[in-house]
């Protein structure tokens, strides 16, 4: 598993599939940490996967869900907000 970001952090989306790939990678399952469907998820996000496929032909990339609706979170927001913040 490689960690990505869409912007503002390294490594950058094609950056970790490249490198996945490099590692033998034949398919990729991107996971959106993102809450809701927003911009980042309808225009960003398939860009960036239209430009991998294209530049990794032959390599199976799919996307998954965003948490939004999610089952588990809600409970995982009610354990943070039990939990004080560390100083």
């Amino acid at each position: 598993m490689l960690p990505a970001f869409l912007e503002l952090g390294t490594p950058d989306l094609g950056t970790a599939a490249g490198q996945a790939v490099a590692n033998g990678a034949r398919s990729i399952t991107v996971i959106p940490y993102f809450l809701t469907l927003g911009l980042h998820l309808e225009r960003d996000l398939p860009r960036l996967i239209d430009g991998i496929a294209l530049a990794h032909p032959g390599i199976g990339i799919r996307v998954a869900a965003p948490l939004d609706g999610h089952p588990a979170l809600v409970q995982a927001l009610l354990d943070r907000a039990r939990k004080p913040a560390s100083d």
